[in-house]
């Protein structure tokens, strides 16, 4: 454990250096409160999505390179901002039209459209912790609704009515004129209605703890800012929040980042010392856009788990949460093979390069073994050249290749070639584009076949490709136009695999026999 310690004070990765970060904060005394907090927030108006996944990822990271640097303890808390009003009907729930006349009502408070819930917030906090323990992440959840009206936030309301001046004085700095004429800090719940009110206070009593507003139809209320009566606005909220929970640390996207120093003055302004926090850059799309719910743009959580498994969008996740990143179909292949290309690597490498290494940050130093012997972009180009509509029929070609490998031996692997065969379908097959080959082209395919015809070393991949090599050195220059033309005539894209590799797992007569029909134009 020491040297483990060492190696992550000198880390270059970046949840160690969030995590010394986070630790700086404690050099001179412990937390009073014996442990360190961690947050994520949720805005629980619909469904998790891949940011949610992505909070919560990171989050963990640099909570487990905490745990390694120190003794103290530490907590996760994943809050859902459920007393929040519905402001508008959701256009993907059945019997949407039965919740018009619950606008404004705390999510709590509006009936589940799906019947299965006590509410549409108990609905979708239930799909947020599935989604949660479907990924193995280590949390404690806390609805908003539950700790605002069980008092948990009483005493930090009770203070921001104290302290409400200095707080509208934060607030109103960020607001426009318009704005600024009917803004509150506090949202009172209506006594008869139970609609959240975007109303002015035309009195906040902090000797009583107590606001008195006119609710729209010019009638004055008097409500307690405690036990749920009333709610904070959204960036107070934050802030709050923080001072009340005495969070030590959360991450948020570019988009609040702006925000930053509100929800800092509020945490002081209520005593408490704001958290640390990281800012990570916003995923875009294939086009460059920012990937929004709304929009539907992007890859969701399902659509990736669709074609690869969790820990390369884990992979994907660790790299780079500092740098706007295009997250589309395309990329997933790519996250696939680097991942386990790190898995392959860790084994071999020294505790320094191990903590740098993201398979130990993506899986808490407890690193799998890849039983990938077959990289996920060859299973694309094999799932093409096969045809293929079921895994079972790439596993002839995989067994040939790699005798000891089954589907009870190599789950990673069989999983693989199922993805593999749906991405090949969806993504790469409407995509293909074969041509045929130019005169020189057609010299270097032929003498390739003559050459594979004659073979009789074996599947060894590396020897293969030093065949495909010697093909092309004396006729291209660069050496890449060979592969291009192999790629583009063979395989019908405009890039590819090793292709010693692929012809290792195809088979050398299979090989033989695709060049013949390109060469005959059967690919066309």
């Amino acid at each position: 454990m020491t040297d483990l310690r060492d190696a992550a004070m000198t880390s270059k990765a970046w949840p160690f250096e969030e995590a010394r970060r986070l630790l700086k904060r404690y050099e001179k005394t412990p937390p009073e409160k014996g442990y360190v907090l961690f947050e994520t927030g949720y805005g629980p108006s619909g469904l998790p999505h891949i940011g949610t996944f992505g909070e919560v990822s990171r989050t963990t990271m640099i909570k487990r390179a905490f745990e390694v640097i120190s003794d103290i303890p530490t907590r996760l808390i994943c809050f859902s901002d459920d007393l929040d009003g519905m402001r508008k009907v959701p256009g993907n729930v059945p019997n949407a039209e039965r919740l018009h006349e619950h606008l404004q009502k705390p999510l709590t408070s509006v009936p589940d459209p799906f019947g299965t819930h006590e509410s549409f917030g108990h609905h979708n906090n239930a799909m947020l912790r599935r989604f949660l323990d479907t990924f193995g992440f280590e949390y404690e959840f806390i609805s908003a609704t539950e700790f605002y009206r069980s008092g948990q936030f009483d005493e930090v309301l009770l203070r921001a009515a104290y302290e409400y001046d200095k707080l509208m004085a934060v607030m109103l700095k960020s607001l426009r004129e318009e704005r600024r004429q009917t803004y509150s800090i506090f949202l009172p719940l209506h006594p008869e209605t139970g609609r959240v009110l975007y109303v002015p206070m035309k009195e906040v009593n902090a000797r009583d703890g107590t606001v008195t507003f006119d609710d729209e139809d010019g009638r004055e209320w008097t409500l307690p800012v405690t036990g749920g009566n009333v709610k904070l606005q959204w960036k107070p909220d934050f802030g709050a929040r923080w001072a009340a929970l005495g969070v030590d640390f959360e991450m948020y996207g570019k988009d609040h980042s702006t925000n930053t120093p509100i929800y800092d003055g509020i945490c002081r302004i209520l005593g408490v010392r704001p958290p640390e926090h990281f800012t990570y850059e916003l995923f875009l799309d294939e086009n460059g856009q920012k990937i929004s719910k709304t929009s539907g743009n992007g890859v969701s959580i399902d659509e990736w788990l669709t074609y690869a498994a969790t820990e390369s969008l884990s992979y994907f996740m660790y790299q780079k949460p500092k740098t706007a990143k295009r997250m589309h179909f395309d990329v997933i292949p790519k996250a696939v093979d680097e991942y386990h290309q790190q898995l392959r690597a860790y084994p071999d490498q020294d505790v320094k390069a191990q903590l740098n290494n993201p398979v130990w940050h993506i899986h808490g130093g407890d690193v799998p073994e890849s039983r990938m012997v077959v990289p996920f972009s060859m299973l694309l180009n094999l799932a093409g050249v096969a045809n293929a509509e079921e895994k079972d029929q790439l596993w002839g070609f995989i067994q040939r290749y790699a005798p000891e490998a089954s589907a009870e031996t190599h789950p990673d692997l069989d999983a693989a070639a199922g993805y593999a065969v749906r991405y090949y379908n969806d993504f790469v097959k409407p995509a293909k584009v074969y041509r045929l080959p130019t005169d020189l082209e057609r010299e270097a395919l032929e003498d390739l076949r003559a050459r594979l015809a004659d073979w009789q070393g074996g599947l060894d991949a590396e020897e293969l490709q030093g065949l495909v090599f010697a093909c092309g050195r004396e006729r291209f220059d660069p050496l890449r136009d060979w592969f291009k033309a192999l790629y583009e005539v063979l395989l019908g894209a405009s890039q590819g695999p090793r292709f010693g590799g692929f012809i290792a797992l195809y088979g050398v007569e299979e090989t033989v026999q695709l060049i013949d029909d390109a060469l005959a134009g059967k690919l066309i």
